[in-house]
């Protein structure tokens, strides 16, 4: 039989046993919490937009509408693991900024450019990425491997 005295230290510690929140984890937390509500919005916007016009292509719309759906079901279960601290909603974000500064870049140019919304996603997703990868956020949703 095991002795209790030996077993590894519980790998998600309950947030008694954790120290306080950092500022910069809660605001990471708020600003992916942000970008998730946008892409809910959209997602319910791009369904009634399905749902009462004609697209010029039903399967694209669809697929466009799921991958939608898709990317918020990301959006918000990287929250959910940011706030609660897991090592792997960092990669996540990180990776979420990365795509949307992609996106951000792109409104920056063509023929359609609205550089509004490139600002308007450029903006955020540089101080999550910047936030995402600060030592105080990783330390605080490190896991503990004492």
């Amino acid at each position: 039989m095991r002795d209790p005295q030996n077993l590894p230290a519980d790998p998600h510690p309950t947030d008694s046993e954790r120290p306080a929140r950092p500022a910069l984890l809660v605001v990471l937390t708020v600003i992916l919490a942000l970008e998730a509500a946008l892409v809910v919005g959209v997602a319910a916007w791009l369904l009634i937009e399905l749902l009462t016009q004609k697209p010029q292509s039903y399967p694209s719309a669809v697929v466009i509408v799921v991958l939608v759906f898709l990317a918020a079901a990301w959006l918000i279960a990287t929250v959910v693991g940011v706030a609660r601290r897991r090592p792997w909603a960092r990669a996540s974000a990180v990776t979420i900024q990365i795509l949307q500064l992609a996106v951000a870049v792109g409104c920056f140019q063509g023929l359609y450019a609205r550089p509004d919304l490139g600002w308007a996603l450029l903006v955020p997703a540089l101080v999550a990425g910047v936030l995402a990868v600060s030592p105080a956020v990783v330390r605080a949703s490190a896991r503990n491997t004492e």
